[in-house]
């Protein structure tokens, strides 16, 4: 469990990242601990000290002007390998993945309102099996932000998460010792939403961090129970209301000429549990390589006790085709 000690870091490093000379990824050793998680932690860590030199270069940016200020990349990753008479072992592997990411962003002298969009579904399918999923997100967020005249700036937001399709897990059959493939959540299953007020500050669109009171809803089939409350073990409920302390820090710099860097640290606890940090951290690395060939290499992270007790990561690797739309 995450206590005290895990906040008063997540306030520090805001505050040091506020002034242009840290970067937050160290935040993460105050809430993971593990030692299968070191080399994970190490990857990341080394991606902040790479970030960290252009973002006093960018900060000099001149400012985005007022009206839209849009972006949307699509892209599909594809893996292809076919064995014919291959002695040394090995399987037909076909793997596909789709992608989109997107910000809509309206900025006027007094406000701005900030919508962010990803979307991520993908399968692969190993010898004569069936296609398994591999990849499977929608994350939506909406700021708005009025400019006081302060260093911060008051906001209100909301954000969904969830996912399109059914999942899998492989579970061992405790009579027969066998693999058994069981089915762990559903269609837009789980389902989060949290809304949120409070203070924010930004560089442009290079630095952003927040922090503010939200409430967070948790919709889930008790068949899933991913909504349930822990306080209750005589029931599993299929919805969560919570209030608690939301706080949300990302960077989006770029690295080198043709390599771009974007990370955001989502962090909630409730009121009642104080003592419990639900943690995800989104890092990724992509270059290009021309008008419409990227390489990219995205680490996520979750630590999130209504899950599962242990940290979740997730690494994809993947080179494949870009399209700008906007």
């Amino acid at each position: 469990m995450m206590g005290d000690r895990a906040l008063r870091s997540t306030i520090l490093i805001a505050m040091r990242f506020a002034g242009g000379k840290a970067f937050f990824a160290s935040t993460i050793f105050h809430h993971i601990t593990g030692q299968n998680m070191k080399r994970i932690i190490t990857s990341l860590l080394l991606l902040g000290c790479i970030a960290t030199a252009p973002l006093t270069a960018q900060d000099e940016k001149k400012e985005m002007p007022d009206g839209w200020n849009n972006s949307l990349v699509a892209g599909l990753n594809l893996t292809q390998v076919t064995l014919h008479n291959w002695t040394q072992g090995g399987e037909n592997t076909l793997a596909w993945t789709f992608l989109t990411n997107g910000q809509f962003l309206y900025k006027q002298p007094d406000w701005k309102w900030n919508n962010t969009l990803k979307i991520t579904y993908g399968k692969t399918k190993l010898g004569d099996s069936d296609f398994e999923k591999s990849e499977d997100e929608l994350f939506w967020e909406s700021i708005y932000s009025r400019n006081i005249g302060w260093k911060i700036d008051p906001y209100v937001a909301n954000q969904l998460r969830t996912q399109f399709d059914e999942g899998y897990t492989m579970k061992k059959d405790a009579a027969t010792g066998t693999d058994v493939r069981t089915l762990s959540s559903g269609t837009f299953d789980p389902l989060y939403l949290t809304q949120s007020a409070g203070f924010t500050y930004s560089l442009n669109d290079a630095f952003f961090t927040r922090l503010g009171i939200a409430f967070k809803e948790t919709f889930s089939s008790s068949e899933y129970g991913f909504a349930d409350d822990p306080d209750t073990p005589d029931e599993v409920e299929d919805f969560r209301f919570q209030t608690g302390v939301e706080s949300a820090t990302g960077v989006k710099l770029t690295v080198m000429e043709n390599m771009l860097y974007t990370s955001q640290l989502n962090l909630f606890s409730a009121f009642n549990h104080m003592d419990v940090w639900d943690v995800r951290w989104d890092n990724t690395l992509t270059a290009k390589v021309n008008d419409y060939v990227n390489v990219s290499l995205n680490v996520l992270l979750v630590h999130e006790i209504a899950q599962t007790r242990r940290t979740q990561v997730k690494q994809a690797l993947a080179l494949g085709l870009r399209y700008s739309l906007l």
